[in-house]
């Protein structure tokens, strides 16, 4: 997945297409490719390379290829490795029908075992490739009734663009749960995943809903279901970039929701019927007699799989330790053959998480004659600690499937990893004993997680308040017990990477033995106070700071009318499952250190001295 272009009209020029494509460059990707109907050879002209547009251009411009429709596309690694062959677009057997995708294929390893079985011959390790066989397999003349049958055999998600030599001066497009949509010219139209791509060529657009099918040719727009409206667009090319949001931070906390349904999209049905992870496939039975867990990570993912070990530990019933991949890699851990290694990393490159896992291979390795069974978390495809973690039978991988995170700030792939977490702690329970009965309680919370986090970034207006109340101190202590324990020091870390202010995050039971010396009238605490079981506890640890005349913004369940008698302002979050809270109590923390921030004339996507991916060790 990440950005698509298409093109019909009365330009034959390819140029307009990558400077379109250029305009999605922002959400981040890994490779490019084109391809275009050459009206002269009746051939379709194909071109990909790995790595940035601009490689991409450079190569076209060495051509003397012209023509039209034109299909356009970057991507960002979901299947196989990026390279120039995974990359789009894709075609089928013949060479007819040729692609762009977004989106996840979830049945194609059996649609491809079935295709095989056919006579269809794969190049590429993509799921997209699959939408060409299944199209060439229906093709019989008309491209879209081609599309529209090979559509009804796949399960999952997708935005398509599609052209065909031997059905020329048509492109057929598709949607259902990826954005795309169609900007109208004169004699033209310009399909894309992103405003962004459009707004600068023409700002009257018709955006595709979930199960449409368009044909388009260089006079008209056809849905084969049903019409849709113009919208004309407002906003320039700067604003859509960014979605309309002023910050690609601002814009990726508000992508929470989105993120907690990629999460769980496929693998919740998996792990209900099943009891499976489908990345976990190859070590399921070693991790069922693990008898440890031992999580490497930095920065945000520290603190992530801390939630990880509570969760996993509950479910489970599994000791799970976390370490600091920079401490584990100089140290000498005890890792007998039963031990499980999880990494996780955002970028899937950050050195010293990668030293500790081929460290950890060798050493067990060496004293036990195999290596350890190895798991990457990771949001890249393809990663070094992805390919790393999967490159035998006893390796396995997670993906986030949260998209490009551009900002520094780890935000909506935080929120994953704590989705994700909770997915893996189900895997781990099932394989334990832990109850059918429970894995559907958490199944059915998991799934309104995502509303529940829309109804938190609804309160944003109130959080920047708080913001600005607060924005002037120099000073934080982040407070919380148990699960919430972690979200403190995520949160403190927020704000001391994006707004410069010094911050701590403790163990709420801690107060007393250090942190408490600090307190005055100038330093004021946020204190996560979920309705939990230790909510009591903290609410004692916060009349503590009351005594001290410390302010407290407090970060409740919704509904909690005792917390506004006591706390100076309060953020309330919907109730979910104690274990779960997290996922929701971290999205107004993420907000806060926004506002914060913003007030404060920080550069928020790019601060000071970090970096997104820390490869240096």
């Amino acid at each position: 997945m990440c950005g698509i272009i298409g093109y019909i009209g009365a330009k034959k020029n390819v140029a307009l297409g990558i400077e379109a494509l250029k305009r999605l460059e922002y959400r981040g990707y890994d490779s490019a490719g084109l391809a275009v109907f050459d009206g002269a050879s009746g051939e379709i002209f194909e071109l990909k390379t790995a790595g940035r547009i601009k490689n991409l251009e450079e190569k076209f411009q060495k051509t003397a290829v012209s023509g039209c429709p034109f299909i356009l596309h970057t991507r960002w690694a979901t299947h196989g490795v990026p390279n120039e062959i995974n990359a789009h677009p894709h075609h089928d057997c013949k060479k007819n029908i040729y692609l762009v995708h977004n989106g996840i294929i979830e049945n194609f390893k059996s649609l491809r075992r079935q295709l095989e079985k056919e006579g269809h011959k794969f190049y590429s390790e993509t799921d997209t490739e699959i939408l060409c066989h299944l199209s060439e397999k229906f093709f019989k003349g008309n491209l879209e009734n081609a599309v529209q049958e090979a559509l009804r055999k796949v399960e999952g998600t997708y935005a398509l663009a599609v052209i065909s030599k031997e059905d020329p001066g048509k492109l057929v497009i598709a949607r259902k749960s990826s954005p795309l949509l169609v900007g109208r010219g004169k004699k033209e139209f310009i399909v894309a995943s992103d405003p962004a791509a459009i707004v600068s060529h023409t700002k009257k657009v018709v955006y595709l809903e979930d199960g449409d099918i368009a044909v388009i040719t260089s006079r008209s727009l056809r849905f084969l279901k049903m019409k849709r409206p113009d919208v004309v667009l407002d906003w320039d090319w700067e604003e859509a970039s960014k979605g309309g949001f002023p910050h690609y931070t601002l814009k990726e906390i508000y992508e929470a929701p989105e993120v907690i349904e990629n999460a769980i999209r496929g693998r919740l049905t998996r792990l209900e019927k099943f009891g499976k992870l489908g990345g976990l496939e190859r070590v399921e039975e070693s991790l069922k007699v693990a008898n440890r867990l031992l999580i490497s990570s930095s920065g945000s993912s520290y603190f992530s799989s801390l939630v990880g070990k509570y969760l996993i530990e509950e479910y489970a019933g599994l000791p799970v330790e976390v370490e600091h991949s920079a401490e584990l890699r100089h140290r000498k851990p005890v890792l007998d053959e039963n031990t499980a290694f999880l990494t996780v990393s955002q970028s899937g490159e950050t050195a010293d998480a990668l030293a500790a896992l081929r460290e950890a291979k060798v050493a067990t390795k060496k004293k036990y004659g195999k290596h350890i069974v190895t798991v990457g978390m990771v949001n890249v495809v393809g990663s070094s600690i992805a390919r790393e973690s999967e490159n035998d039978s006893r390796g396995g991988g997670l993906y986030n499937y949260a998209g490009p995170e551009i900002g520094v700030a780890s935000t909506k792939v935080f929120v994953s990893q704590l989705v994700i977490f909770a997915l893996l702690a189900l895997f781990l329970g099932r394989q334990r004993g832990l109850s059918p009965a429970k894995v559907r309680q958490v199944a059915r919370e998991l799934r309104l997680l995502s509303k529940k986090a829309k109804e938190v970034l609804a309160l944003d207006g109130a959080i920047k308040a708080v913001a600005e109340k607060y924005c002037g101190a120099s000073n934080f202590l982040y407070i919380g017990r148990k699960y919430n324990f972690p979200i403190a020091l995520e949160g403190a870390l927020k704000l001391k990477e994006i707004s410069y202010v010094h911050a701590e995050g403790y163990g709420a039971g801690e107060m007393k033995h250090g942190p408490i010396a600090l307190i005055d009238e100038n330093f004021p605490t946020v204190a996560l106070a979920p309705s939990d079981a230790v909510y009591k506890k903290v609410i004692s640890n916060i009349m503590e700071i009351k005594a001290r005349n410390g302010k407290i913004i407090a970060v409740a369940t919704k509904g909690n009318r005792e917390i506004k008698k006591i706390a100076d302002d309060v953020v309330y979050i919907p109730k979910t499952l104690e274990e779960l809270t997290p996922i929701l109590s971290v999205i107004p923390l993420q907000l806060f250190a926004y506002h914060v921030a913003v007030l404060r004339g920080c550069d928020v996507d790019k601060p000071r001295n970090l970096a997104k991916s820390v490869t240096v060790e």
